[in-house]
C-alpha cells in the first residue's frame, strides 16, 4: 500500500556539528537564528573566543571572527550583526567591514532580539527598549515589565506587523512545572495584559465581509488542568466584522504528560499557526477557526530556537543535536489530506481559496454550479473570484454571470464579481477587458485610472484600443504596460511626445517605420520634426534612418532652410559615403541661397561633395572665388582667374599655392597678357611668395619676356634677403641699376653673400657708374684688392684709393701698399698714404707684405710711431724686435726687458740667427718644448737643467727624463751636480724627485737621495725623503733594505713594515714591528707570513700576553690543531671565536675537547648558541647526568634545536630528555617512536594536537601492527578530511582492509564525522564488504560524496546500490539505463516508474517500452500512465505498431484519446475494426477529428458490417462529400441518413435527384419525409410538376399547402410596408412645403422611395408548423 501523503514538508538542511560546530555550543544561550538566511553561533577554540556564522545559502563556508562577546545576533536580512558584552551593544556591518553604532545600557540585558530588519528589541530586568540601526538614535524605551514576569527567564520579544503591539514572553520552573508568563503591551493605550502562556505571535487574517485585514493574536498555554490555544482580535475597527474568539485544546500524548510549547509561527502566506513544543511535536492549526490539521513529532529532541521560513511559508529551527531542520505546507498534499483524513470540505474550500492551493478544484466547481442554480449569484461571484489558481477566472464565467437576469435595483452579479476581484488583486486579461469596455462608455474614465495606478488591470493591445476611443493619454498607459511598440509609438507621435519615441523604441528593442513617423510629424510640426530628425541621426547607436530619407521629406516639402540645418548637422562627420548628401546640400543652397552656400564652403566642412558639379554652380552663381576653389581644370581656371577685380587678393595670392608650376605660369602669363597694369601688382605678390616652388629663373625669363624691369625689381627685391640664389642677387643688382637704385646696389653688395662676385664685379666694370663705391665694396669684400687697385690706378682714380683705405677699409692697407708696392709707385707717395691711415691696421700682415719684397725697414718709422702712441700690439713689437735683431741694435737687453713681443715668434726668428737669443725669448715665455728642443741641439744642458729644477713642470720632468730623449744621461748628471746642489727650497727637490720616481729611474733616484740623506746636507733628517729612500731600495735594491732601516730612525715603521711585508720582505718587517714593540704584528708577521707556528709559539712563550695568544689560537685553528688552539685560547682567555671552535670541532668529533673550551667560554659570554653546543657536547660524549643537571639550572640554551639536532644524530635518548624538558610533545612522540615506546608516543601525541604527529605514531603503530593504538590515532586523523585519503593508502597499502574499516566505522560517530569518512567507508564496502553497502548508503547517503560511491558501485557491479545512488543523485536517467541494462538485480516496477518519470533525456522512455516489451509486458499500460503526460504519442504509437503488438496498450490509447493526435486515432481505429466495436468507432470519429476521414471511410464502406459502412457515409457526410454518403446510404436502404444528408447539404439539386430516386422506387412514404426533411431546398414547382406526373399530388399537397401559405404571408407584409411608406412620404413633404423657401429642393440622393425590407428571415421557415410533427 502506498505511503500516506503528509500535508507537510519535513527537511533536515544540516547537521551543525558535522560543520566543525561543538555540540556543547549548540544552545539557547549561545545560538540565534534570527531568520532563514543565517545562524550565529559563539565557541571557543584553543582558548579563543570565536563568533561562527553559517550562511544558509552557502553552508559550507563558515565565516569565523575572533569576537568575544555574551551574545551576537545576524540581522534577519543583511549582513550585519548585533553583539552585546555586558552592557554594551554594537552593531557592525560585515560587508563594509564598518561599525555602524553603540551604545552603552543603563543596566543589564537579560535578553534582546531583531524583531525587524533595522530594529533591535531589547529587554532588561525592569524594562523593554526598542534600538533603531538608522541614524544615531538611542534606545528608546517602549513599556515597564509587568510583575508577572519577576523571577521568569524572557525566551521570546515579539511585535505586531504594524509595531502598535508587543509581546513579551518569560517561563519559569514552579512546583515541578515549566510555567509560561506573558505580557501584552498596547503602544497606543499604553496599557499591559498578563497572561499565562509559553508561546505567542501576531497575525493578519482578511475574513469574509471585511476591507481590511483582521489583526489577531494567537497564544498558547498549558496550565495543570488544561492546554489551549487562544485566538483573539486585537485592535477591532468599527464597521467591520466582529472575529470570534477560539479557544482550542491542544493534544499532547501520553507519553509526553511534561510537554508544553516553546515556539510559534504564524504562515502569511496559508494562514496556518506553527506550534512547536519542548519534546519535538509540531501542531498545524487553521488561524480562523482554530481547527487542528495536522500534528506529529518531528524531532526527538529540544528544538530550542525558531525563524519564519521563506517569507512565510513554515518555519525553520534548531534542536539540541544540532540538526537545522525545517517543516513547511505541501501544497499539492495539504488540502487533499483534509478533505481525506479530516472530512472537512469547508476547511479545505476556505484554505484553498485563501492559500490558492490545489486539490478542492471539484469542490469548488460543484459549490460554484450550485450557487448559481440555487440563485444565490452574490455567493457564486465570490466563489468565482476567490478561486485557487483561477480555475473559475475565465470567459465562460464572465459569459455565465452576464446571462443571469438582474432584478431591479439589485447589483448584477457580473458587476459583484469584478468588484470582488478587484478587491482581492488584479485582473486578468478577459476580465480587464469586459470590465473596461461599460466603464468607458459611462463616462468614468477616472475608475480606470484608478485602476491601473494600483496595478488592477492585465494591460493588453485590445484594452488600449478600447481605451484610445476615450482617452488617447490614458491609451498610452495602457500600450506601455502592455508592451505594445507600435502602438505606444504611435500614441507618442499624436500627443507631441516625439522626444520619447527613439528613447522608448530601443528600451524595448523596437524599429518602427521612422520614415513615414517623421513625414507625419513634419506635417503636424515642422520645428518639432527638425528636432525629431536630428535625433532620428545623431542617435549613439547610429542613424536610425538614412539622411537621404530625411533630405526627401524636407525637399518634397520644400523646406530648404530646415533641410540645410538638418544637413548641416547630419553631415558634420564629413565621411566619404555622405558625397551626395555634401553635393545635394550644396546645390539647393547655390540655386536658392548662395549665400548660405558661400558660408558653407567658406567653413570647409565638406569634402567629399562633387566638386566640379559645385564648381560649375558657383561660377553661375557668382562665386568666382569658391568656383576656383574646386574647379580642376586649367581652362576653367584661366577663365575665372582674371577677374582679379572681384577676388580678393590675398585669396588669389593663396590659391596659387594649389596649382602646379606649370599652370601657375600659365594662369601668371594670363593675367599679364589680359591686364598687366592692373595684375602686376598682384602678379609680383604671388611670384614673391611661391618663388622657391616656381622658381627665380622662370619667373626672371617670365618678367624678361614681358619687358617689365619694374616688376622684376620689385619681385627679386622681396626674394632677395631670402634667397642664395647668385642669379637672383645678380639680376637684383642689374635690374636696380637699371632702375637708378644705386643705393640698394650699394646695400646688397655689402651684405648679400649669395652673387658672383667675379660677375658682379665686371658687370660694375662695365657699368661705369658715377659712383664707384659699390666697385670698392664688392672688391673689398671678395680680396679684389688687387685688381680694385690696379683698376684705379691704371683709371687715375687716387681719390678712390684713399677713400678706400681711410673710410671704407683700413684693414686692407697692407694689401693696398703691396699692390701700390707691385705697381712701382714711389715710396714717398706710399709712405704718405700709410701715415695717413688712422684706423686699425693689421700689422702682422702689412709686415709680410713688407717683408715678402724686403722693405721691411720701410716701416721703422710708422712702427716707432705706433711705440710712441702707446701701442701694445705684439705685432708691433715683434716687427721692432726683428729690425733690431737684423741691425744688431742692443737686441739682448730689449729681449730680457720688454714684455709685449711675442716669444715663441721672436725665438723661432732667432734661433739661426743667435741660439741664446732665442733660449732668452724661450725662457721668458715658459716655452718649454722649443727651449728643450734649442738647448739639445746646441747642448746647454746646464741652462737646460737649471731651467726644468725651477719650472717645477712634472710633464716636462715627464719628457726629459723619457727614455727615448736620447741626452737624458747629460741632463741627469747636470741636475745631480749642479741643479739641486744649487737650490735651498724643498719644494724644488720634491718636485725633482717625484719626476725620477714618476720616470721609474729607482738607481738614479737612490743615488739622488744618498747624496741628499746620508751626505749630511740640509735634507738629512727629512721624514719623507727617509721613507722614500727604503721604499725605492724595497723596490730596485732589496739587499740595501736592512742597513737602510737599521742606519735611519726618522721613518714610518708600520708602513714600511707592511710595505715590506708586501715586497716579501718579512724577516726585515718582523725586525721593524720588534724594534717599535708591535708584538701583535710581529706575531702575525711569522704566523701568517713566515708561516712558522714554532716560532709563533716560542715568541709567544716570550712575550707572554692575552693577544698574542689569541692570535697563535686562531692560527693553530686554522691549522685545525683544535687541542693545541684550545689550550692557547685558555691561555688567552678569549672566547670570541667561539663559532669557528665549535665548527671545527663538530668537523673532527672532537667534543671532549670542545667541552673544556665551552665551560670557559660560558664564564664569560652569554650567547645561546655556547649553551646549546655544550648540551650537545654532552649528549654526544654521553654524559646524560651533566646534560640532565645542566638543562635544570638557569639557561639560555636553545634546547628546542639541540633536540632537533641529537634526534637528527641518532642520539634518542638525549632527545627525550631535551624534548620532555620543553615540553614539545610532538617531537618527544616522534622520539619515543624510535625508542619503541608507542604507548607513551601515543600519550604523547594526544598532548601535541598535531595532525602531523598522530600521522607519524599511526604509521608507526600500523607497522608495528599496534592496530589498537594505531585506531586511536587513526580516530584523530580521519576527522580531517585532508588527510583521509593518504591514512587509507597506507592500511590499503599494508592489506589492513578490516582494521581500516573499523576505523572508519568507529568513526562516525565522532562529533566531527564529515563527509570524506561516510564516502571512503562506503568505497571500502564496495570493494571488501559489498553486503554491508546497500545499509550504509540508505542510512547516511545524504552525507556521502554520492559521484565517488558511484564510480565504485559500478566497478564492483553493485547495481541495485548503483541505481539508488544515481536515484538519490538526481540522475535519473543514468538510474534508469542500469536498471534496464540489470533487470535481474534492479529491477523493481514501482521504484523503476518513480524513476522514469523524472528523465531528462526523452529517449529513454522509448527504451523503458521496448524494456518491458521485452521483459514485461503486462505492465505496459502502468508504465504509459506514468510517460504520457511528456511521451511522443505518434513514436509510442509506431513503436507497437511496428511489432503488431497495439492491443497490449488498448488503455493507453484510450486514456490519450483527448490528445486528438493522428497517430493514436488511427490506431484506435485500426483496433476497433479488428475487435468491430462500431459503437465505440463511431463515437471516436465524432469526437476527436484529426484523421484520414477519406481514408478511413473508403476502407469502410467495403465492410461487411452494414454500421460500419454507415459509419463511412457519415464521414463522408462530414466531409461534405455529398453524393458518396447518399449513394452508400441509398445501397443499404438508409433512406433517413440520406434525406439527412441531402438537407445539411444546402444543394437543391441533391435534394430533388434524392426525391426522383424515392419516385424511381416508388417509395411514397419516402417521398413525402423528404419533403418534410427538405422543405427550404426544394423548389415548388419541380415538385408539383414530379407528383402530378406521378400521380402522387396526395403526398405532396402538404408541402404544396405550406408553400401558398408562406407566399401569401409575404405579400401581406409587403402592403403593410407599402402603406407606411406612402404614409411617411406625404407627412415629410408637408414638412418640407412649411420650411423656408431659401432651402431649396431637396438633394436626389436623399429624396427617394426607400427599398423594401426582406421579411423571409423573420418567418418561420420549414414545415413543421403545418405537419404538427416530423417523420
Amino acid at each position: 500500500m502506498a505511503e500516506q501523503a503528509l500535508p507537510i514538508r519535513f527537511q533536515e538542511h544540516l547537521q551543525l556539528q558535522s560543520l566543525g560546530i561543538n555540540a556543547a555550543n549548540i544552545g539557547f544561550n549561545t545560538l540565534s537564528l534570527e531568520s532563514d538566511k543565517f545562524i550565529c553561533v559563539r565557541e571557543k577554540v584553543q582558548e579563543q573566543n570565536q563568533v561562527v556564522i553559517l550562511d544558509m545559502a552557502d553552508p559550507s563556508n563558515l565565516m569565523r571572527r575572533p569576537i568575544t562577546a555574551d551574545s551576537a545576533l545576524m540581522n534577519p536580512a543583511a549582513k550585519v550583526i548585533a553583539l552585546k558584552a555586558g552592557r554594551q551593544l554594537q552593531i557592525f556591518n560585515l560587508e563594509m567591514k564598518t561599525k555602524v553604532k553603540s551604545h552603552e545600557m543603563s543596566e543589564e540585558v537579560v535578553f534582546w532580539k531583531w524583531i525587524t530588519n533595522n530594529s533591535l528589541g531589547v529587554v532588561t530586568a525592569t524594562s523593554a527598549f526598542h534600538w533603531s540601526m538608522e541614524g544615531t538614535a538611542t534606545p528608546v524605551k517602549i513599556f515597564e515589565r509587568h510583575a508577572n514576569l519577576t523571577n521568569t527567564q524572557i525566551i521570546n520579544y515579539r511585535i505586531s506587523p504594524d509595531e502598535k503591539w508587543c509581546l513579551l514572553v518569560g517561563i519559569s520552573a514552579q512546583e515541578g512545572r515549566v510555567v509560561g508568563n506573558m505580557q501584552l503591551f498596547s503602544r497606543e493605550k499604553g496599557q499591559s495584559q498578563a497572561l499565562e502562556g509559553h508561546a505567542g505571535a501576531f497575525a493578519e487574517l482578511k475574513v469574509d465581509g471585511a476591507t481590511t485585514p483582521t489583526k489577531l493574536f494567537a497564544f498558547s498555554a498549558r496550565s495543570t488542568t488544561s492546554s489551549k490555544l487562544h485566538i483573539v482580535e486585537i485592535d477591532h475597527k468599527e464597521g467591520t466584522p466582529v472575529f470570534q474568539k477560539r479557544a482550542v485544546d491542544v493534544f499532547y500524548p501520553p507519553d509526553a504528560a511534561p510537554d508544553f510549547p516553546v515556539a510559534m509561527q504564524i504562515s502569511k502566506k496559508y494562514s496556518i499557526i506553527f506550534l512547536v513544543t519542548k519534546y519535538g511535536f509540531i501542531h498545524l492549526y487553521d488561524l480562523e477557526t482554530g481547527l487542528c490539521i495536522y500534528m506529529n513529532r518531528i524531532s526527538s529532541d529540544t528544538i530550542f530556537v525558531t525563524a519564519e521560513l521563506e517569507a512565510g511559508t513554515g518555519l525553520m529551527g534548531v534542536n539540541r543535536k544540532g540538526q537545522v531542520l525545517s517543516v513547511s505546507v505541501d501544497e499539492q498534499n495539504i488540502i487533499p489530506y483534509i478533505l481525506k483524513n479530516l472530512a472537512n470540505p469547508e476547511l479545505a474550500y476556505k484554505l484553498a481559496s485563501r492559500g490558492d492551493l490545489p486539490g478542492a478544484d471539484q469542490l469548488i466547481l460543484d459549490r460554484f454550479n450550485v450557487s448559481l442554480q440555487t440563485g444565490n449569484f452574490a455567493e457564486a461571484a465570490k466563489i468565482a473570484a476567490t478561486s485557487p489558481r483561477g480555475i473559475l477566472r475565465t470567459p465562460a464565467t464572465i459569459e455565465r454571470f452576464k446571462l443571469v437576469p438582474v432584478a431591479q435595483g439589485q447589483v448584477s452579479p457580473i458587476l459583484q464579481y469584478f468588484g470582488i476581484l478587484l478587491e482581492k488583486g488584479d485582473l486578468n486579461k478577459i476580465e480587464s477587458l469586459e470590465l473596461a469596455r461599460p466603464v468607458l462608455l459611462q463616462g468614468r474614465k477616472q475608475l480606470l485610472e484608478k485602476w491601473l495606478k494600483e496595478d488592477k488591470l492585465d494591460c493588453s493591445e485590445e484594452l488600449g484600443d478600447i481605451v484610445k476611443q476615450h482617452d488617447l493619454t490614458l491609451a498610452l498607459s495602457v500600450y506601455l504596460r502592455a508592451n505594445v511598440p507600435n502602438k505606444v509609438i504611435s500614441c507618442f507621435a499624436e500627443t507631441g511626445q516625439y522626444n520619447k519615441i527613439i528613447l522608448y523604441a530601443k528600451k524595448v528593442n523596437y524599429t518602427p517605420d521612422y520614415p513615414y513617423l517623421f513625414q507625419y510629424i513634419m506635417r503636424l510640426d515642422p520645428e518639432k520634426g527638425t528636432e525629431f530628425a536630428s535625433m532620428l541621426i545623431n542617435d549613439e547607436s547610429g542613424p536610425l534612418v538614412s539622411p537621404e530619407q530625411i533630405v526627401d521629406v524636407f525637399a518634397a516639402l520644400n523646406m530648404i532652410q530646415q533641410a540645410t540645418s538638418f544637413l548641416l548637422d547630419a553631415l558634420k562627420d564629413n565621411r566619404q559615403d555622405q558625397a551626395a548628401l555634401q553635393t545635394r546640400l550644396l546645390e539647393m543652397n547655390l540655386l536658392h541661397a548662395p549665400q548660405v552656400a558661400d558660408a558653407i564652403l567658406g567653413n570647409e566642412m565638406f569634402t567629399w561633395y562633387d566638386r566640379p558639379y559645385v564648381a560649375t554652380l558657383c561660377e553661375k552663381a557668382g562665386l568666382y572665388q569658391r568656383a576656383l576653389e574646386h574647379y580642376t581644370d586649367i581652362y576653367d581656371i584661366k577663365r575665372t582667374i582674371v577677374h582679379t577685380n572681384l577676388l580678393n587678393p590675398e585669396w588669389v595670392v593663396n590659391y596659387f599655392g594649389r596649382l602646379s608650376v606649370e599652370n601657375s605660369f600659365e594662369c601668371l602669363k594670363e593675367m599679364l597678357t589680359s591686364n598687366i597694369r592692373q595684375n602686376l601688382q598682384i602678379v609680383v605678390q604671388i611670384a614673391t611668395k611661391y618663388s622657391e616652388q616656381l622658381g627665380p629663373s622662370l619667373l626672371i625669363d617670365m618678367f624678361e619676356s614681358y619687358k617689365s624691369f619694374e616688376g622684376l625689381y620689385y619681385y627679386l627685391g622681396s626674394v632677395v634677403n631670402l634667397s642664395k640664389d647668385p642669379e637672383v642677387h645678380f639680376k637684383y643688382i642689374q635690374a636696380a641699376c637699371r632702375t637708378g637704385q644705386l643705393k640698394e646696389v650699394e646695400r646688397i653688395c655689402r651684405e648679400s653673400n649669395s652673387y658672383d662676385p667675379e660677375r658682379v664685379k665686371n658687370f660694375l666694370k662695365e657699368a661705369k657708374l658715377t659712383d664707384q663705391l659699390p666697385l670698392i665694396i664688392v672688391c673689398d669684400r671678395f680680396n679684389f684688392v688687387h685688381d680694385l687697385v690696379l683698376f684705379l690706378y691704371q683709371n687715375n682714380m687716387y681719390k678712390y684709393i684713399e677713400i678706400y683705405v681711410q673710410k671704407v677699409n683700413t684693414s686692407r692697407t697692407p694689401q693696398v701698399i703691396g699692390g701700390l708696392l707691385d705697381v712701382d709707385c714711389d715710396e714717398g707717395t706710399i709712405k704718405g698714404l700709410l701715415m695717413s691711415v688712422h684706423g686699425p691696421v693689421p700689422v702682422e700682415e702689412l709686415v709680410a707684405e713688407c717683408e715678402k719684397r724686403n722693405r721691411l725697414k720701410m716701416l721703422l718709422q710708422w712702427l716707432e710711431a705706433r711705440v710712441m702712441e702707446g701701442s701694445q700690439d705684439p705685432q708691433v713689437y715683434n716687427a721692432v724686435a726683428k729690425i733690431y735683431i737684423d741691425t744688431n741694435s742692443n737686441a739682448e737687453r730689449f729681449l730680457k726687458e720688454n714684455q709685449f713681443y711675442q716669444p715663441l715668434v721672436v725665438g723661432k726668428y732667432c734661433e739661426k740667427r743667435d741660439p741664446y737669443l732665442a733660449f732668452i725669448a724661450y725662457e721668458r715665455g715658459l716655452c718649454d718644448q722649443e727651449l728643450i728642443i734649442v738647448t739639445n741641439e746646441n747642448q746647454m744642458f746646464k741652462h737646460q737643467s737649471r731651467y726644468l729644477v725651477k719650472r717645477r713642470s712634472t710633464e716636462l720632468w715627464a719628457l726629459v727624463l723619457g727614455i727615448e730623449n736620447a741626452n737624458r744621461r747629460a741632463l741627469i748628471d747636470q741636475v745631480v751636480a749642479t741643479a739641486l746642489p744649487e737650490t735651498q727650497d724643498p719644494e724644488d727637490v720634491s718636485i725633482t724627485v717625484k719626476a725620477f720616481m714618476a720616470a721609474e729611474l729607482p738607481n738614479e733616484l737612490i743615488e739622488l737621495l744618498e747624496k741628499l740623506v746620508l751626505e749630511g746636507s740640509a735634507f738629512s733628517e727629512n721624514k719623507n725623503l727617509q721613507n722614500l729612500l727604503i721604499l725605492t731600495a724595497i723596490k730596485a735594491d732589496k739587499t740595501r733594505v736592512m742597513d737602510y732601516i737599521n742606519r735611519l730612525n726618522n721613518y714610518d715603521a708600520p708602513d714600511i713594515a707592511n710595505i715590506a711585508i708586501g715586497g716579501e720582505l718579512y724577516e726585515e718587517a718582523f725586525t721593524i714591528y720588534k724594534k717599535y714593540d708591535q708584538h701583535v704584528n710581529a706575531i702575525l708577521v711569522l704566523i701568517n707570513n713566515i708561516r712558522n707556528i714554532d716560532r709563533g709559539y716560542e715568541y709567544a712563550e716570550r712575550i707572554d700576553l692575552p693577544e698574542v695568544w689569541s692570535k697563535l689560537a686562531k692560527a693553530q685553528l686554522d691549522s685545525l690543531l683544535l687541542k693545541e688552539a684550545i689550550d692557547s685560547y685558555l691561555k688567552a682567555e678569549d672566547p670570541t671565536n667561539f663559532l669557528e671552535v665549535i665548527q671545527v670541532a663538530n668537523l673532527n668529533n672532537k667534543f671532549q675537547d670542545l667541552v673544556r673550551y665551552l665551560q670557559m667560554a660560558r664564564k664569560k659570554v652569554r650567547e645561546p648558541i655556547v649553551e646549546s653546543e655544550l648540551i650537545f657536547s654532552f649528549a654526544k660524549v654521553n654524559r646524560l647526568a651533566d646534560l640532565e643537571e645542566f638543562i635544570t639550572t638557569p639557561n639560555i640554551a636553545q634546547i628546542q634545536n639541540v633536540g632537533e639536532k641529537c634526534f637528527e644524530a641518532g642520539l634518542f635518548e638525549a632527545a627525550k630528555i631535551l624534548f620532555n624538558n620543553i615540553s614539545n610533545w610532538a617531537r618527544l612522540a616522534s622520539t619515543l617512536v624510535k625508542l619503541g615506546e608507542y604507548q607513551a608516543a601515543v600519550d604523547c601525541a594526544r598532548k601535541a594536537t598535531s595532525t602531523k604527529v598522530w600521522k607519524e605514531v599511526n604509521a608507526a603503530c600500523v607497522d608495528n601492527e599496534e592496530f589498537r593504538l594505531a585506531q586511536i590515532c587513526g580516530l584523530n586523523l580521519i576527522v580531517h578530511a585532508e588527510e583521509l585519503e593518504e591514512l587509507i593508502r597506507l592500511y590499503e597499502k599494508r592489506g589492513y582492509f578490516e582494521e581500516l574499516m573499523g576505523l572508519l566505522e568507529a568513526g562516525l560517530n565522532l562529533e566531527r564525522a564529515h563527509m570524506g569518512m561516510f564516502t571512503e567507508l562506503g568505497v571500502l564496502y564496495s570493494k571488501h564488504k559489498p553486503e554491508r553497502l546497500l545499509e550504509h548508503l540508505r542510512i547516511f547517503w545524504q552525507r556521502i560524496n554520492i559521484p565517488k560511491v558511484i564510480r565504485a558501485s559500478e566497478a564492483s557491479h553493485l547495481w541495485t546500490e548503483l541505481v539508488f545512488l544515481y536515484t538519490h543523485y538526481d540522475e535519473f536517467d543514468n538510474a534508469a539505463l542500469t536498471i534496464m541494462s540489470h533487470s535481474a538485480d534492479a529491477f523493481e516496477h514501482a521504484s523503476f516508474k518513480d524513476v522514469v518519470v523524472k528523465v531528462t533525456n526523452l529517449e529513454i522512455y522509448y527504451k523503458a517500452l521496448r524494456f518491458y516489451l521485452e521483459e514485461q509486458p503486462l505492465l505496459l499500460n502502468d508504465l504509459l500512465v506514468v510517460l504520457t503526460p511528456r511521451a511522443d504519442h505518434t513514436r509510442v504509437v509506431t513503436m507497437f505498431q511496428k511489432t503488431n503488438n497495439l492491443p497490449l496498450i488498448k488503455q493507453y490509447l484510450i486514456s490519450v484519446l483527448q490528445a486528438n493526435n493522428q497517430a493514436v486515432n488511427n490506431a484506435y481505429h485500426e483496433l476497433l475494426i479488428e475487435e468491430e466495436d462500431f459503437k465505440s468507432l463511431r463515437d471516436a470519429v465524432d469526437s476527436y477529428g484529426n484523421f484520414d476521414n477519406l481514408a478511413l471511410a473508403q476502407r469502410l464502406e467495403k465492410h461487411e458490417l452494414l454500421e460500419f459502412r454507415r459509419t463511412a457515409a457519415h464521414l463522408y457526410k462530414k466531409n461534405k462529400r455529398w453524393k458518396q454518403s447518399i449513394t452508400l446510404s441509398k445501397k443499404d436502404s438508409l433512406f433517413k441518413d440520406a434525406m439527412e444528408t441531402a438537407s445539411e447539404s444546402k444543394d437543391t439539386e441533391i435534394a430533388e435527384d434524392l426525391l426522383r430516386y424515392f419516385i424511381e422506387i416508388e417509395n411514397k412514404e419516402c417521398f413525402s419525409a423528404c419533403l418534410y426533411t427538405c422543405y427550404d431546398l426544394l423548389r415548388p414547382d419541380v415538385i408539383l410538376e414530379l407528383s402530378w406526373r406521378k400521380g402522387w399530388s396526395d403526398f405532396a399537397m402538404p408541402f404544396l399547402i405550406q408553400t401558398l401559405r408562406e407566399f401569401s404571408m409575404r405579400v401581406e407584409v409587403l402592403e403593410k410596408q407599402d402603406v407606411n411608406r406612402v404614409a411617411k412620404e406625404e407627412e415629410k413633404e408637408k414638412q418640407e412645403t412649411s420650411m423656408l423657401g431659401a432651402v431649396g429642393n431637396p438633394l436626389m440622393l436623399t429624396y427617394g422611395a426607400q427599398q423594401p425590407q426582406s421579411y423571409i428571415g423573420n418567418q418561420t421557415t420549414g414545415a413543421q408548423g403545418f405537419y404538427g410533427q416530423q417523420f
